[in-house]
């Protein structure tokens, strides 16, 4: 019986993947349970099954004392020194107890336990067999479809592909065979749990690796991946070996190589562009295939951000289609890229001038200032020429300036421009009380109008 007992762990070990260890401790601590019954053993009983024979001994710890009280706790010094020489009072020795044929119930509790230490073990295994695998590729066969999330057999445990983790219009059948991303592995009370994923950039970095001989073989390495699932995906590579083209090598002969990874992708497009430690250069090669003027960086850590400038005709291309090469772009090097064209470039830095000249012209008024040239732009009257167009109506309504100011500021305005000419002096003729005065005569009514 021993000798069968044995050989039923070893083939149980082998089937489930657990070590034939935890089935020896799983089945002590079943026949422990089952000899409490039989013999009505407390907690000092221990049980060991001898990994070579199959022998199973059952002991018991009895504290060393003058006089017993508890049998099944205590012994007597004379007692006790037969099985230990040496043993004294209050010493624990432990005590051999001649196990005893299991009845109905005890065996049923003995089987509910290994079964249970055999689940738990298994369990166990395969969370660490698949915990190790987090980030690798993973082989298996669709089982079910539960609405949209796919159950897929791996063999010795079923794991999810959610729908945010299929590539879109992909559709799966009971029986297909499938290669996915292993995100995470979790622990939970109904077992492991092994969360699959075809959308993750990772898939596109570990089919490369599975595809490309040079990514295998460390001559070629990638350094970064982006995806928009199903449609568009960058991959940055770079060479170990300067005679070594990563792009060239990642591409194949005629497009061979990378086409086996766009059909597993279905259809989804790849740039491929090389890498570089420099960002800007990065950068730039990222927005392929628009050609870029200038790169430029500002800011630190996460609020670092890249400002491209392309010509016109590049624009549209250097953003891509709703953005997207521009998103997958950032999504790539890791940072904020606002791509502008050189028309509009040359417009902000227009702009930029006329609000420096503006404000200088605000400043050089009397009754404004430092302080109140500011508040003025702040309102969005950045020059005398904006004020005048608004009028002492808009400009009392500012908090800060009231209507007498506000009465100085429009006059000093309209000063500063009868100064440079940019509107007509004024003439006697034009004073209050003269009869042209009811009007502007009509050459310099045009005049004005049209200067304004």
């Amino acid at each position: 019986m021993n000798r069968e007992l044995l050989y039923v762990i070893e083939q149980i070990g082998r089937e489930k993947g657990i070590t034939t260890e935890t089935l020896f401790e799983a089945l002590e601590s079943a026949l422990l349970s089952a000899s409490k019954r039989t013999m009505g053993a407390g907690e000092n009983v221990r049980l060991t099954l001898d990994r070579k024979s199959g022998a199973i001994r059952v002991f018991a710890e009895k504290r060393v004392v003058e006089a017993v009280s508890d049998s099944k706790l205590e012994i007597t010094l004379e007692e006790a020194r037969r099985l230990r020489p040496d043993a004294q009072l209050e010493d624990v020795v432990e005590v051999d107890l001649e196990p005893r044929e299991f009845g109905r119930i005890a065996a049923q509790t003995a089987k509910q336990v290994i079964l249970q230490r055999v689940r738990e073990a298994e369990r166990q295994g395969i969370f660490s067999e698949f915990k190790g695998r987090e980030g690798s590729l993973v082989r298996g066969v669709v089982h079910r479809i539960e609405k949209r999330t796919v159950i897929v057999d791996l063999g010795r445990t079923e794991a999810v592909l959610g729908e945010r983790d299929q590539i879109p219009g992909e559709r799966y059948s009971p029986g297909d065979r499938i290669r996915a991303y292993i995100v995470e592995v979790r622990n939970t009370p109904k077992g492991p749990q092994v969360i699959l994923s075809r959308s993750h950039p990772g898939f596109l970095i570990r089919l490369f690796e599975t595809e490309i001989p040079e990514i295998t073989e460390g001559i070629v390495q990638v350094k970064g991946a982006a995806r928009e699932p199903g449609e568009r995906a960058k991959l940055a590579v770079a060479s170990t070996k300067r005679d070594v083209d990563p792009i060239g090598a990642c591409v194949g002969l005629r497009g061979t190589r990378i086409q086996v990874i766009v059909r597993e992708l279905r259809g989804e497009k790849i740039d491929i562009l090389e890498w570089s430690d420099d960002v800007a250069t990065l950068v730039a090669r990222a927005l392929s295939p628009a050609k870029v003027t200038s790169v430029t960086l500002e800011g630190e850590g996460e609020a670092r951000a890249a400002f491209v400038t392309v010509p016109d005709t590049q624009l549209s291309l250097a953003i891509g289609k709703k953005g997207q090469n521009a998103r997958l772009a950032a999504k790539l090097t890791g940072l904020r890229v606002d791509v502008k064209s050189e028309s509009e470039l040359e417009a902000e830095r227009r702009q930029r001038e006329m609000r420096a000249r503006g404000l200088a012209a605000l400043r050089e008024l009397e009754p404004v200032g430092e302080t109140l040239a500011e508040t003025l732009a702040a309102h969005g009257l950045d020059s005398p020429e904006r004020i005048r167009e608004v009028g002492i109506g808009v400009v009392r309504e500012i908090p800060e300036i009231g209507e007498e100011r506000a009465g100085a500021i429009v006059a000093a305005a309209d000063e500063w421009l009868r100064a440079r000419g940019a509107i007509p002096a004024v003439t006697p003729v034009d004073a209050p009380g003269s009869p042209e005065a009811a009007g502007p005569r009509e050459e310099g009514g045009r005049g004005e109008s049209e200067e304004r």
